[in-house]
């Protein structure tokens, strides 16, 4: 097996615009564009967008959803909880470091972090290459034949 090495934090324009597709492209730790790390506009992704957001301690998000783009996450720290409504009433479900989550698309939702010291922090993969956020004034059920 061989390996090269290289200065990745040296991009060209062309990973930016149009990134050829047979190479790696390594986003470092210190280098996101906001909260992205994966996306159109750091390395010319065409299907996916990645991103690490931190939610401060005694926080929630709006009520929102994600449009069309599924969302993955991964729990890196914290204990947050997400919440959706069934139809019936609010669910609320809690997480911890290691946890995973996936919210289908156009589901409304919203994440809290409860507690008050620890911030939460989590790694988001979505199918788009850009970040989807639709905020809605309440949480309702997605009916089955919306999601499709």
């Amino acid at each position: 097996m061989s390996t090269a090495t290289g200065d990745s934090t040296q991009r060209s324009a062309a990973d930016a615009s149009g990134a050829p597709g047979n190479r790696v492209h390594h986003v470092r730790a210190g280098e996101l564009d906001g909260h992205a790390a994966v996306s159109g506009g750091t390395v010319g992704s065409k299907k996916l967008w990645m991103g690490l957001v931190e939610n401060p301690p005694l926080s929630a998000t709006d009520n929102h959803h994600h449009g069309a783009s599924e969302a993955g996450i991964y729990v890196v720290s914290g204990h947050p909880v997400f919440v959706y409504h069934d139809g019936t009433k609010e669910v609320r479900v809690a997480a911890g470091p290691g946890d995973f989550f996936l919210v289908p698309p156009f589901v409304p939702h919203r994440e809290e972090n409860p507690d008050p010291d620890e911030p939460v922090v989590v790694v988001i993969a979505r199918t788009t290459q850009e970040p989807i956020k639709v905020s809605v004034p309440e949480l309702y059920q997605l009916a089955e034949d919306a999601a499709q």
